[in-house]
């Protein structure tokens, strides 16, 4: 019988850089560790078109791919390890090329403690809530200000002292013992094949990773050359807030290999691994998050989803989500990953890892793409899956990115000149963005002078191509944070002296509005045509909002238009969708909560919270947008087209890999009718109808797996209509993306 000692040296032989992979399955056959597994194959369907069978040597699929290109997976069980034993790809009936042999997976993980944050409490102490556990608990998933791994982090803006009464929510500094980190550790005995439309997975369970359980998971879309590799598992630790990379290792070190990948100044870079062996992981700085390895006349390309991947920060900076290592003089690694710490000092503090609530499925996910094709030509496979990082020119549509921290009118002033070019806005534009939401919070000692320099910037930053549509976030009075949206420039201060009209004459800036309660807002905001949103409901300094206010009259009109959407505030990687835990549910309960009121349905405006942003910052992978329905963009500073598309619900959001170009419903009476096209680039998983009736919503949910990756489909849903009051439709696929439209009412 073998000793567990014995398994020790063998699993450090496996994690130790430097030892060949061919070394290691010799210690591995010395110790007797190979197995012969079957899987089972019960829920198996040869209709997905991807062929599954049990060889001797384990599980093998084959399947048609990208380009006439096709691929066979043989995998295999060692010392209770799923290893890639051999994947190979051919171009039609050619001769199959061996592009891995004998590849590893892996995971490390790094865990910290979850805080709740100052900036969540304080809110909830205005609103004299009693900071229960359980309070604690629920809102502590959902913060912004967090950094687990900062041990350096103290009190402010972050995480606060020990709450009284509550005993899971340790102060500050932070311990070094709360830090824990972890490989992956398997002891998979048997495996299951499942089928899912045009997908199949194989499923081990048996894994551990740090103080998660679960199961690795390999999946395989026909049509595709695409491979997910995930751990899905769980925690039953009370606070954990972790970090995950992933890698493939084994690649062979020919000749011909190499990585490669593209710098932030879009410039190609590539190293042949001809030094010496690395300690550890490297770090590239890749734009596009994709880095490339060459091997055995073949290439694979590594990358992570393009959205969930991120947590919620301030600024976009790359901080290098890919890595290589050069392992032996016969073989190398490479992977993705996340870093430990922000690089800029001052969002050092905005670090706050994925939340991990006990017993939640956490879906740690990294994707491989392996091809014939050469080194340039796979970087274009690759980023087709994100359009390159842009988001796609849509006829009839208007592209919106909106609350972009800018400081515009502050940077304006301090430059010295109003006509002073922001990189910022060249950055965004060059996202596929037509329109950008600069949402400004001046000083009150020079708000008037930060508003003018606002108005006046955007429109020299404006042309017939691009708009700047000037924004404000507000803290006071209406609860919680709020934006404006301007459908002409308004300029307004934030106070009302006893006797002082509402309205008065400035002498440089003329109309101006003095703003001293609610009252004075919904005056200004009605007679100006302006609207309001909440930019990032129920965290940060809206916690407990806008559920405090629901009944209050500024809420209770069509003119607050809704909440902002945005994923990351909370990086619960066990959601099915973007912000499924927060500001979904929350759009579908404010529109339950107007049934009856004869208002219009609230809706969603795509946002990003972030500040200043450069050339290589990754735009795209931080920031949802709104496609607005319109054919051209307004000149000057009229942005009332604008608001008016916004105002009648006219566009929908998106991460930007799902698009829905139009939907309706058709029919009358009980019945109805979604007719939506949509398409997508990631293997499509499922569409929705959801729709309300004042109590509870509900939805008719339609799977999509059966449609191959960069597919364009019209669904067609029915659905019964009656005692509804109101409906939405929305489309996800595989890696976590999606669109919704918004919300419109149904007829009585």
């Amino acid at each position: 019988m073998r000793k567990d000692s014995d398994f020790c040296q063998t699993r450090k032989a496996i994690f130790t850089p430097g030892v060949g992979f061919a070394a290691v399955l010799l210690l591995l056959s010395q110790n007797s560790l190979a197995q012969s597994v079957s899987c089972d194959l019960g829920s198996y369907d040869s209709a997905s078109g991807i062929t599954a069978s049990n060889t001797a040597a384990g599980p093998q699929l084959l399947w048609n791919g990208t380009d006439d290109q096709q691929l066979q997976m043989q995998l295999a069980i060692v010392g209770g390890e799923p290893i890639i034993q051999s994947l190979q790809l051919r171009d039609g009936a050619g001769a199959w090329l061996a592009l891995l042999t004998d590849a590893r997976i892996e995971f490390d993980i790094v865990e910290g403690f979850r805080r709740i944050s100052n900036q969540q409490l304080e809110p909830l102490r205005d609103l004299g809530v009693e900071l229960t556990a359980d309070v604690v608990d629920r809102y502590k998933w959902d913060v912004f200000w967090d950094a687990p791994l900062d041990l350096r982090q103290q009190q402010g803006t972050g995480n606060p002292p020990p709450l009284e009464g509550v005993a899971n929510q340790p102060g500050l500094p932070r311990s070094a013992a709360e830090v824990r980190r972890g490989s992956i550790v398997y002891a998979v005995d048997r495996c299951s094949v499942i089928s899912d439309g045009a997908r199949v997975e194989i499923s081990f369970p048996g894994v551990t990773l740090g103080s998660f359980s679960g199961e690795l998971t390999l999946t395989v879309y026909a049509g595709t050359n695409l491979i997910r590799t995930e751990v899905l598992a769980a925690t039953q630790l009370p606070s954990v807030a972790y970090k995950y990379d992933v890698g493939l290792s084994g690649l062979d070190l020919t000749d011909d290999a190499a990585v490669a990948w593209r710098d932030t100044g879009a410039q190609r870079q590539s190293y042949a691994l001809a030094g010496p062996v690395n300690a550890g992981p490297v770090p590239i700085t890749a734009a596009n998050r994709v880095l490339i390895a060459e091997t055995n006349g073949g290439a694979i390309a590594a990358f992570p989803p393009p959205h969930t991947f991120f947590w919620a920060r301030e600024v976009e900076i790359n901080v290098g989500y890919n890595w290589y290592r050069k392992d032996s003089d016969e073989s190398f690694s490479i992977g993705i990953r996340q870093g430990e710490q922000e690089v800029v000092e001052r969002y050092m503090a905005n670090w706050s890892l994925y939340s991990a609530p006990p017993g939640s499925q956490q879906q740690m996910v990294g994707y491989f793409f392996p091809t014939l094709a050469e080194r340039e030509e796979a970087f274009g496979q690759a980023l087709a899956f994100t359009h390159n990082d842009v988001y796609k020119a849509l006829d009839g549509y208007k592209v919106m990115g909106s609350h972009y921290h800018t400081d515009m009118g502050r940077n304006l002033i301090a430059s010295g000149s109003v006509d002073t070019r922001l990189r910022d806005f060249e950055v965004i534009r060059s996202a596929g963005i037509n329109i950008a939401g600069p949402v400004d919070r001046p000083r009150e000692e020079s708000q008037l002078q930060e508003q003018h320099w606002l108005f006046e910037g955007a429109e020299r930053h404006s042309d017939a191509e691009f708009m700047v549509m000037p924004q404000m976030e507000n803290s006071n009075i209406l609860g919680g944070h709020w934006d404006l949206l301007f459908s002409h420039p308004v300029y307004y201060v934030d106070s009302r002296t006893p006797g002082t009209p509402l309205v008065t004459e400035h002498p440089e800036y003329g109309k101006m509005y003095n703003i001293g309660s609610a009252e004075d807002i919904m005056a200004m905001v009605e007679a100006e045509d302006m609207l309001i949103y909440m930019p990032h409901p129920r965290t940060k300094g809206s916690t407990g909002y806008p559920d405090a206010v629901a009944e209050s009259a500024q809420f209770l009109n069509d003119r607050y238009r809704g909440v902002g959407w945005r994923w990351g505030m909370g990086s619960d990687l066990s959601e099915q969708r973007l912000s499924d835990f927060r500001v979904i549910p929350l759009l579908d309960d404010m529109n339950n909560w107007l049934v009856g009121t004869g208002l219009q349905p609230k809706s969603l405006l795509a946002i990003t919270e972030t500040y200043f942003k450069a050339p290589g910052d990754d735009i795209y992978a931080n920031g949802p947008v709104t496609y607005l329905q319109l054919d051209a963009l307004p000149t000057g500073k009229d942005y009332s087209p604008i608001i008016k598309a916004l105002a009648s619900g006219e566009y929908f959001v998106t991460s930007g890999e799902v698009l829905i170009p139009s939907h309706e419903y058709v029919g009358s009476g009980d019945e109805l009718v979604l007719r939506a096209q949509v398409e997508w680039t990631f293997p499509l998983d499922f569409v929705e109808v959801v729709y309300g009736d004042g109590n509870q919503t509900s939805s008719v949910i339609v799977s999509a797996t059966h449609l191959p990756a960069f597919g364009n489909h019209t669904f067609e849903i029915p659905f019964v209509a009656a005692g509804q009051a109101w409906v939405r439709f929305a489309a996800w696929d595989t890696a976590g993306n999606g669109a919704m439209t918004m919300p419109v009412q149904l007829s009585p």
